[in-house]
């Protein structure tokens, strides 16, 4: 069986909305599909994307197969990039924190203590076991 990772066209007419799907290859654009992995909204400004990072890549090291749009995508959301650096064999850091470019180094004791301070949590309505990847972009053109 062919598994791809394409897009699922929702909304009303003029007004597409997508679902980015795991599907078999031979099932019809808006069939039967495996599992959701994330949506596509062309119509918002700046356009939003949201891609579950964890299910994107554990299809991509199953083998599934992208198609053109939803590699696109999954590039400008970055998970293009981590999985082939995944397949190397190197370790790609997922935010901005584990990069090192959120803050520089603290230069006195009292910056190094306050760093280590434990941070206050607040709770999301958001369940904690699913985390996906947003990007929304600007676009430079066409309908305003």
């Amino acid at each position: 069986m062919s598994v791809r990772i394409r897009l699922r066209r929702q909304g009303a007419h003029k007004q597409p909305t997508y679902r980015v799907v795991v599907a078999d290859a031979r099932a019809p654009r808006n069939g039967k599909f495996i599992e959701i992995i994330g949506h596509y909204n062309p119509r918002t400004q700046p356009t939003t994307i949201v891609i579950n990072e964890q299910k994107a890549l554990l299809w991509l090291g199953r083998g599934a197969q992208p198609t053109e749009v939803v590699s696109r995508l999954m590039k400008k959301v970055g998970i293009m990039d981590r999985f082939e650096a995944a397949k190397r064999g190197e370790t790609v850091p997922t935010t901005a924190v584990e990069a090192g470019s959120a803050t520089p180094a603290p230069e006195t004791a009292q910056q190094a203590q306050a760093t280590t301070e434990p941070e206050t949590v607040v709770p999301s309505s958001r369940p904690a076991t699913e985390t996906a990847t947003s990007v929304t972009e600007t676009s430079t053109g066409g309908n305003e």
